[in-house]
């Protein structure tokens, strides 16, 4: 037995094709056939059937659009540049605000630190604070009492906070989620009780001097070696990512179980995750020291360790640009600087000092402002937003880089820490 059938438009004209199809032949052995109506099937053009991320491959922006993305990269070069310069500024900052921007950048490099155990590791960490606080004390101790280089403090700072968290990481290998936070909480409590109670180390109740190296004392240029330093974390975080290891912790985060049953060494990549971390908090903490250039325990409590988880996320885990964009918000947000750039702005619109009005009539300190405004942002963050300021700010990203310009660039539908989706 066949079946054939016939296809394409019916008309008077029209030739008619017959594909015979043979099947199973009837018990009496005799050939049948038979012949089903013709299905119309329309023809749609090619490029109906081109998938979307086909078209997106294929897509050249035009003149015009490349001037427009190198206007707008020109703009970002200038503001970051020579905008804190005063260069080409209708604007006069002064050392003060470039310290602010400097802190700034300092705060990202603790960002994209905590991005790695938290963002691609899928490990939350609470006791950050402490990894940069023993990179700080460490820096100073090499400069002053050691009487050595800033370059050697820095790489010191940088390697001890390597040691120490990969340290951290293999006493913690079998703890994951809560579990894992509370020992890194119990680790940063430590620090803050003992490490950083040690006169000799901390200098005591009246901190820790830091000077700055001679090329870079002031203000100006000290902003930029923290932004040189920033350009290479972005760096090392960029190369992780495109490599075998990032493609693993990518894995891990995840799922663990199902990472290990294609191979992957669990124990080793997330003690690459801690090391990384605490590279890139060493250094930090190193830069952080010789810009106040008197460091004092006091500073690495808890409350930076829940700044310093706030705005990794609400900045948007594994989204670089996010990250800093957070961090250097909530960095200008905690010094109180934020608050006093605003305070012409409110006392001309609104008629009232946004100064007056928190310290005073609330009777909040400058310095808990972003703990106040923090939470609430990741709530913000979590039911809106899961991707954070990197989801918002995806679809010009991707339209700097030569991309279609989509809305929905960056989509994230929930906060994935782990296996755990919060």
């Amino acid at each position: 037995m066949t079946i054939s059938s016939r296809s394409g438009s019916p008309g008077p004209d029209a030739a008619e094709e017959t594909t015979v199809i043979p099947v199973v032949p009837a018990q009496d052995g005799a050939d049948e056939t038979t012949t089903l109506p013709p299905i119309d099937v329309p023809v749609l053009e090619d490029e109906e059937f081109e998938p979307q991320a086909d078209r997106d491959a294929t897509f050249r922006p035009s003149r015009a659009g490349w001037a427009a993305r190198s206007a707008v990269w020109l703009v970002l070069a200038w503001f970051v540049l020579a905008f804190p310069v005063n260069f080409l500024s209708p604007f006069t900052l002064g050392v003060s605000d470039v310290s602010a921007a400097s802190e700034a950048a300092i705060f990202a490099i603790v960002g994209l630190s905590l991005n790695v155990l938290l963002g691609y590791a899928g490990q939350i960490s609470l006791g950050h604070q402490a990894f940069v606080g023993i990179g700080a004390f460490t820096s100073a101790y090499v400069v002053v009492d050691l009487e050595m280089g800033f370059w050697f403090a820095v790489a010191v700072a940088s390697g001890l906070g390597l040691v120490q968290a990969a340290i951290l990481g293999a006493v913690s290998l079998r703890l994951t989620g809560l579990y894992f936070a509370l020992v890194t909480l119990a680790f940063g409590n430590f620090a803050q009780q003992t490490v950083f109670a040690i006169p000799e180390l901390t200098g005591g109740e009246g901190g820790k001097e830091a000077p700055r190296p001679a090329m870079f004392d002031s203000d100006y240029s000290y902003y930029f070696l923290c932004l040189g330093f920033l350009a290479v974390v972005l760096f090392l975080d960029w190369r992780l990512t495109r490599s075998k290891a990032g493609r693993a912790l990518q894995a891990l985060r995840e799922n663990p179980r199902v990472a290990s049953s294609y191979g992957i060494n669990v124990k080793a990549y997330t003690l690459l995750a801690f090391a990384v971390s605490g590279l890139f908090a060493g250094l930090a903490g190193a830069l952080m020291a010789h810009h106040d250039e008197v460091i004092v325990n006091q500073k690495f409590g808890f409350q930076l360790a829940l700044l310093f988880v706030l705005m990794t996320v609400v900045g948007g885990l594994r989204s670089r640009s996010g990250v800093v964009i957070g961090s250097a918000f909530f960095a200008l947000l905690h010094s109180g600087h934020l608050l006093s750039l605003l305070e012409p702005v409110t006392q001309t619109i609104f008629r009232f000092s946004l100064v007056d009005f928190i310290t005073g009539t609330i009777g909040l300190p400058i310095e808990f402002v972003a703990l106040v405004i923090g939470p609430i942002l990741l709530l913000l963050t979590i039911t809106m937003y899961p991707g954070g300021i990197g989801q918002q700010i995806a679809p010009i990203r991707e339209w700097m880089l030569g991309r279609r310009f989509d809305r929905h660039a960056g989509k994230v539908t929930e906060v994935e820490v782990n296996d755990v989706r919060a």
